[in-house]
């Protein structure tokens, strides 16, 4: 049986693992989360997953199965990230508040000789936000770790009007993409394979 790596420390990456019915541990790399001068969002997300992924193995003594992922928020060809801090997220909100946004998400998965990647995209549209809502949000400390500002499986869904895509890869992981990553590596869930 071939060994699982959760190269993540999210705990909704983690609970989404789980829901697939895999058994896996969990190491946490420290790569640098920076956009590159005319990289587009979709080649960011991208790479990061893979270094995410790459970086797990090195942390590893023996071979295993490693799993990267990374979530990007796109609005008007800008990419929206993780909030600085209570400024940042407020203007990042007010951008959100009323429109539609691109969630990006990247899964990659390596044995050390390989490693594939897929991506999901999903589009969300936020209903009128005011600026009382962003402040209450803020102070429930729910933005401040999660791209764009807000969790869709927490308290933010509530700004949430319609959702095209996969809401799993808005959380963080996208289900079948996943499953089907790892089986293309013979790695088989509690579940069974869907291939």
């Amino acid at each position: 049986m071939k060994s699982l790596v959760l190269a993540s420390g999210s705990p909704r990456r983690a609970d989404l693992l789980t829901q697939l019915g895999y058994q896996f541990s969990i190491v946490k790399p420290n790569i640098i989360e920076q956009q590159q001068p005319s990289e587009s969002a979709p080649a960011y997300v991208e790479r990061l997953a893979r270094e995410k992924a790459e970086a797990g193995l090195q942390l590893l003594s023996a071979p295993a199965v490693v799993i990267g992922s990374d979530t990007l928020l796109v609005l008007n060809n800008q990419v929206l990230e993780k909030p600085r801090d209570k400024a940042h997220f407020m203007s990042m909100f007010q951008a959100l508040s009323g429109a539609t946004h691109e969630v990006l998400t990247a899964v990659a998965v390596t044995n050390g000789e390989q490693t594939r990647t897929i991506r999901v995209s999903t589009k969300v549209s936020f209903k009128v936000v005011t600026t009382a809502e962003m402040e209450a949000y803020w102070h429930t400390g729910e933005p401040a770790d999660k791209a764009g500002g807000y969790g869709i499986q927490g308290i933010g869904g509530r700004f949430v009007t319609t959702i095209n895509g996969s809401y799993f890869a808005v959380v963080g992981l996208p289900l079948y993409e996943t499953e089907q990553l790892l089986t293309s590596f013979g790695l088989v869930s509690a579940f069974g394979s869907t291939v």
